[in-house]
């Protein structure tokens, strides 16, 4: 199982950014997919998830209208779509998946597969 996450980089504030999850080793349509990110010196918070049937679970209140999320199955990835950049988005951003039964998890500690970070930079 792996979980590869792309398309971070320097963007300035109300700017927009997409970020790419390739997955391999499991089938992705049977199978939810959450974002997550971790800021310098703060503790990692999760974002939103989409689950098997493509419904939307918002983990953080603050992306609301702002981040939204996407899956293309046949091609093995979930996209993180972030647009109206603020500078609190400044983070390593995370996927991961809890290889359950396709509902994105309410507990953290269910996701059990994570991909490595890409780093996201918004700063003028």
């Amino acid at each position: 199982v792996q979980l590869q996450a792309s398309g971070g980089g320097l963007v300035e504030p109300g700017g927009s950014l997409r970020l790419s999850c390739v997955v391999s080793g499991f089938i992705l349509d049977y199978y939810a997919i959450g974002w997550f990110r971790q800021a310098s010196g703060k503790e990692r918070e999760g974002i939103l998830c989409i689950s098997k049937g493509n419904d939307i679970t918002y983990y953080k209140d603050s992306v609301k209208g702002r981040f939204t999320i996407s899956r293309d199955n046949a091609k093995n990835t979930v996209y993180l779509h972030m647009n109206s950049l603020r500078r609190e988005d400044t983070a390593v951003y995370y996927c991961a998946t809890d290889l359950g039964y396709g509902n994105c998890p309410q507990d953290f500690d269910e996701y059990q597969s994570w991909g490595q970070g890409t780093q996201v930079t918004v700063s003028s």
